[in-house]
């Protein structure tokens, strides 16, 4: 079983595809956090527009 194990790391380690898979990884981490401190930032002010428009009808 430590063989196994041990010839999953090797391949992983040497096969480019798993690189590129953690570097669009990394990527969509990024776009994710960039999401979240737009919504968190914007947050409020949405929530304040839908309540002035729904005081108006």
């Amino acid at each position: 079983m430590e063989n196994d194990a041990r010839n999953i790391v090797w391949r992983f380690r040497h096969d480019r595809q798993g690189a590129v898979a953690i570097e669009y990884a990394l990527i969509a981490v990024l776009i994710a956090v960039a999401i979240i401190g737009a919504v968190t930032a914007l947050g409020g002010n949405v929530s304040n527009l839908f309540n002035l428009v729904v005081s108006q009808i």
